[in-house]
């Protein structure tokens, strides 16, 4: 069940910041034990080294390729150097973002464009230069990686209108990919997780609250849960794992939602 082997899977954004796992991170090192060869890209090549470390460590295969995923010249390079290794790409994890708080007053015009770049451009960008990978060889799956963010305007009561907005425009992204290649055997689905407990999640906020404040957001958030926690890294890569294994070979154009009872607990 959920076996890869064989398949080739490039994952962007499969570094973390800091110790511990991302979502990234914890997708490569799932992908790599069901077998899959694993081309990692990230902003930082330390962090993806120290991924690929871990796999081949376990016995597995990993490539790690520093990319900015906002620039076309490095995807278009990285897409380039994972085909020259492997000779093909089976499954795309579209894995790279980020959220700023702020209203459209308060937003400066720089991090709105960054919150698009960040959250749409890299999907976009992945997207273009796979896409014909996978249609050469007749088959693939595509995951993004999304946000309830993109179902309201306020998260933890803190408006973050650049990253609703943008997660809200992966979910259309998402289903136009599904149906404009869903005749060439390619698959595209999003995993739309909730409030996540991340090494990344945890930097941004201290930097964004402070100490005091972030530890009491962190608790209140796991509070906010129905199933009484956040998730965490390796609940973000089970669900990314099975959309990109044949067992969803049915499944496109759809999200899966993974936030412990989140949504459905908020008044509509």
């Amino acid at each position: 069940m959920l076996d890869l082997t064989g398949k080739i899977a490039l994952i962007a954004g499969a570094g973390t910041v800091g110790p511990g796992y991302g979502n990234g991170k914890a997708t490569a090192v799932l992908f790599a034990r069901q077998g899959a060869k694993v081309f990692g890209t990230d902003l930082n090549l330390a962090a993806v080294e120290d991924t690929r470390a871990i796999i081949e460590k376990e016995g597995g295969e990993c490539v790690a390729h520093a990319c900015n995923m906002t620039v076309a010249a490095e995807v278009s390079a990285m897409v380039d150097a994972c085909v020259a290794k492997f000779g093909r790409i089976d499954i795309l994890v579209n894995n790279v973002g980020g959220s700023a708080p702020g209203d459209p007053v308060a937003m400066s015009e720089e991090v709105w464009d960054t919150q698009l770049d960040h959250n749409l451009k890299t999907a976009f960008l992945g997207c273009k230069y796979v896409l014909p990978v996978m249609e050469k060889q007749g088959s693939g799956a595509i995951v993004n990686v999304s946000s309830v963010a993109g179902f309201s305007q306020q998260v933890d009561g803190r408006v973050q209108v650049g990253y609703a907005t943008t997660k809200s425009g992966l979910m259309g992204f998402t289903q136009s990919v599904a149906m404009a290649y869903v005749k060439k055997g390619i698959r595209c689905n999003m995993v739309v997780l909730g409030t996540m407990h991340t090494p990344l999640v945890e930097a941004r906020l201290m930097k964004q609250l402070g100490p005091k404040e972030a530890s009491d957001l962190v608790a209140r958030r796991h509070a906010a849960v129905p199933i009484g926690r956040m998730g965490d890294a390796w609940d973000s890569a089970n669900a990314i794992l099975f959309l990109a294994s044949d067992e969803a070979r049915y499944i496109t154009a759809t999200r899966l939602v993974v936030d412990g009872g989140l949504t459905a607990a908020r008044p509509s």
